[in-house]
């Protein structure tokens, strides 16, 4: 299907796959909002284990290796053949770790899921008379109450910036992938395509870690579903520039594809395992990554 377009169109269409995956994810907040909070946060943390294990089978397979052949290929480094691979995975992890410094600077210190859950406190499930379906209003509320609210809201917003933010190094991924479909034996279409396919696994569960705080603090099951999805908008965008950059500038290969495997390998150790264990799922998380890393993997190897 995706053989016959050019590189860049294959970046849109795959990074619309991302997105897509996203947007089911947040489409689960119809189930999810009727479970109990300790579901949630279990079923979530093997959500997130699994994806921490498909990213770094696929910053491997996808970026990593491909980027190494790359330098090797070209015949400008010589035996530093690494040098541009570690810069460009160095600058990757920066990237991501700038973002976090810039976000945290808001307020937010939590992990993203700790957000979700701390935003989809069983207090709010009950309706106020004067909440309505597209939000909830101030009136009827003590100032207690209003100031409660607001650092719900508060909460809610940075969690959709945080992932939204995340999303944009995953984004740039997919796209670097196909944009160097080609240019070496490892940057392979069917390497591209197992790696859009790993990020859309790994934004499943965040599509509803934006949507199911959205739901609990009075919005509508679709406007909750909406705004999920929308974080996962920049992911596109991201992958249509990543592939552009690589096609018209093939000397940045190397630094882009280990760019993107540093941002996706920071997420994962810095983000998302964190999570993952901070609820006494820590076993559960690690056997997911696992079985998550063997799913990329064997996705790799099988159908690449």
């Amino acid at each position: 299907m995706l053989a016959g377009y050019n590189p860049i169109t294959q970046a849109f269409l795959g990074t619309l796959l991302t997105w897509g995956l996203t947007a089911l994810g947040s489409g689960l907040v119809v189930v999810f909002s009727q479970t109990n909070s300790k579901l949630q946060r279990k079923l979530l943390d093997g959500s997130l284990g699994f994806a921490a294990g498909v990213m770094l089978a696929a910053s491997y397979f996808s970026l990593l290796a491909p980027a190494v052949e790359s330098a090797e290929s070209s015949g400008t480094y010589g035996s530093f053949s690494f040098v541009p691979v570690v810069i460009g995975f160095a600058l990757g992890s920066l990237f991501v770790q700038l973002a976090d410094h810039i976000i945290s600077k808001t307020g937010v210190e939590a992990p993203l899921v700790d957000l979700a859950l701390q935003a989809n406190g069983t207090e709010l499930r009950h309706r106020h008379p004067n909440r309505t379906e597209d939000g909830p209003s101030e009136l009827g509320f003590s100032e207690e109450e209003k100031k409660t609210r607001l650092d719900q809201w508060k909460r809610i917003l940075l969690l959709i910036v945080a992932i939204t933010v995340h999303n944009i190094p995953e984004g740039l991924a997919v796209g670097v992938g196909f944009g160097a479909i080609g240019t070496t034996p490892g940057a392979t279409l069917e390497n591209a395509r197992n790696l859009a396919i790993g990020i859309g696994i790994q934004n499943f569960p965040e599509g509803l870690a934006v949507s199911l705080p959205l739901r609990a603090a009075g919005f509508s099951t679709f406007k909750s579903f909406w705004y999920g999805q929308l974080s996962g908008i920049v992911e596109p965008i991201a992958g249509v520039l990543g592939a552009a950059a690589v096609q018209y500038m093939t000397p940045l290969l190397p630094y882009a594809l280990s760019f993107a495997a540093g941002a996706m390998i920071f997420v994962v150790f810095d983000d998302i395992l964190p999570e993952a264990r901070n609820s006494g799922n820590g076993k559960l998380a690690t056997w997911m990554s696992v079985f998550g890393f063997v799913t990329m993997m064997s996705l790799d190897v099988g159908l690449g």
